[in-house]
Order: structure tokens, then sequence, then C-alpha cells
């Protein structure tokens, strides 16, 4: 029985993936996450130390991210719970690989949000 249970969580997360990968193809999606990036990019410096207010815009693109994937989640996944996905995402980290893991990670880990920030500035910089 274990064995099967175990196999639900399993689908019900691949189910969940899929649908955040439906997501992350959506413009209103990209539309959010470049709006991020377009006004915070020129914030972010390649130095190690992290600003204060590096913390308040990681906090603000966790709260429009997390709210825009949960909603849609909420609506197309029966019982959906982010704290259960968020625990069974914790549990697969080192398994998961991909751009919706890499997206998932901007707004769970702090240095790969820095990250996504830095490499756009990057991309900016030779733009101008």
């Amino acid at each position: 029985m274990e064995q099967n249970s175990k196999s639900i969580e399993d689908n019900l997360f691949d189910e969940i993936i899929g649908h955040i990968e439906d997501i992350l193809i959506e413009d209103e999606f990209h539309a959010i996450r470049q709006k991020f990036l377009d006004e915070y990019w020129n914030v972010f410096e390649p130095i190690e130390e992290n600003k204060l207010i590096y913390t308040n815009i990681f906090n603000e693109y966790n709260k429009t991210v997390e709210n825009y994937i949960v909603n849609y989640l909420q609506r197309t996944v029966p019982h959906f719970n982010l704290d259960t996905f968020l625990n069974y995402l914790n549990n697969k980290q080192n398994e998961l690989e991909g751009e919706v893991f890499e997206v998932l990670s901007t707004f769970t880990n702090f240095m790969a949000f820095k990250e996504m920030f830095l490499d756009y500035r990057a991309v900016s910089n030779t733009n101008v």
C-alpha cells in the first residue's frame, strides 16, 4: 500500500509540474517576470554583499509570482495545497532539473533569484 500512495503523490506532483510548465509559457506569466526584471535589474550588482533592497524585491517577487501560480493551480488542480507541494518539491530537489525547477528556485532560493537578475543585467548592459 505504501508504494501505491507514493505513486499517487508522484502522479499529483507530476501533474502540478505539468501545469507549472504550462504557466511558464503563458504571456501573462512572462510579462510578470519581465516587469520585475525590467524594473529592478539595475539595482542588483555583481558583488558578494547583498543590499537590504534585494530582500524587499525578493519578497515582492515571491508574493506576486506565488500568488499567480497558486491561483492558477487552485483553479486547475483539485485540492491543491501549496505547503504540501513545496514540501514535496523540497524533498525531490536533488532529482529535479530543467527550466521549471530553475523558475521555482527563483522564489524559494534567494541566490537563484539574485543570479536571475545578475544574468539579466549582464544581457541588458550589452544591449545598451
